[in-house]
């Protein structure tokens, strides 16, 4: 006997595209000014900031992409969806962080050998209207952000520039009050480091979703020995528990209980599929109720090679 349920997304994406069509509108402009900007003050921060910002407009277009696309109906091919999808664009997003990371990166060391003449008036000015805009778009996606694991790639860029931007802020004032000159590329390093630790938090995230890794925080062992505990069941194995996007879990397992009617199974499994939904958040299981003796203390299964 087993049932099959089928979860709906725990986060509406209602009002997410129209919010993200916002921001790229916003980020676009003040990814010309920075340009600009960065160009007519030799300030390697603010371009980088700049970079940075393309990397964001990167992130929101294919978020806007993803987030259309994950609310389409699964079909004969697609059996759960197109979420796995967003998934894949929020790794793209990571992926670009890191390589803008590294452009930076190098761009400041060759500049400390010999910082150049920064305009720290026109980087301050640049950099105080980027941090405004970043501030809006920031405001726009924060309802959103816990949407997706896609939605909240860009939010983190959006975050990661705002931040570049205020350290920008700090470095024209400095170079205004001090002409220290080195703080440019001191600050572009600072930009950089925030960069690849926002890329590394979405990167970890989603590789454990593709290798459908046991969704973090949860304790399969725990989860195995209450499902044990339900009135009517002997052991549990063959037990996988896995991400379809954050948010979506699902399940599978063989559970092992006396010989009984149909009815009285269907009332254990009822009690199973509860404890799932209330203690665990999980709402998709595919439940196997036998009664056979199964190998001892085997939780898990190897998955045999049958393909050709």
């Amino acid at each position: 006997m087993a049932t099959l349920r089928t979860a709906a997304p725990a986060v509406t994406l209602t009002g997410t595209g129209q919010r993200l069509r916002w921001a790229i509108l916003l980020t676009s402009l003040i990814l010309a000014a920075e340009v600009v900007g960065g160009v007519f003050a030799n300030s390697l921060a603010l371009l980088s900031d700049a970079g940075h910002l393309f990397t964001d407009l990167f992130a929101l277009v294919l978020s806007l992409f993803a987030v259309r696309l994950v609310q389409r109906p699964s079909n004969q091919r697609m059996t759960f969806g197109y979420h796995r999808v967003g998934i894949l664009v929020a790794l793209v997003n990571a992926a670009t962080l890191v390589g803008i990371t590294g452009a930076i990166l190098w761009g400041a060391a060759l500049r400390f050998r010999d910082p150049p003449e920064v305009e720290g008036g026109l980087t301050l000015v640049v950099a105080i209207v980027g941090l405004a805009v970043n501030g809006a778009v920031m405001a726009l996606l924060w309802s959103q952000r816990r949407a997706s694991l896609t939605v909240r790639s860009a939010f983190l860029h959006v975050v990661g520039d705002a931040l570049g931007s205020l350290a920008v802020i700090i470095s024209g004032a400095v170079i205004l009050a001090t002409a220290w000159f080195w703080t440019d590329p001191a600050i572009s390093v600072f930009i950089a480091l925030i960069i690849v630790l926002g890329a590394w938090r979405i990167l970890r995230e989603g590789l454990s979703v593709l290798v459908e890794a046991a969704p973090a925080g949860l304790n399969v062992e725990e989860l195995a020995a209450a499902v044990a505990r339900v009135a009517g069941v002997r052991d549990v194995h063959d037990l996988h528990v896995w991400s379809i996007a954050p948010g979506i879990r699902a399940l599978s397992c063989h559970v092992r209980m006396d010989d009984r009617p149909i009815s009285e199974g269907d009332y254990i499994l009822s009690r199973v599929n509860e404890l799932l939904v209330a203690r665990y958040g999980i709402a998709h299981s595919t439940i196997q109720m036998e009664t056979t003796d199964c190998e001892p203390n085997a939780l898990g299964c190897c998955l045999p090679l049958t393909g050709k």
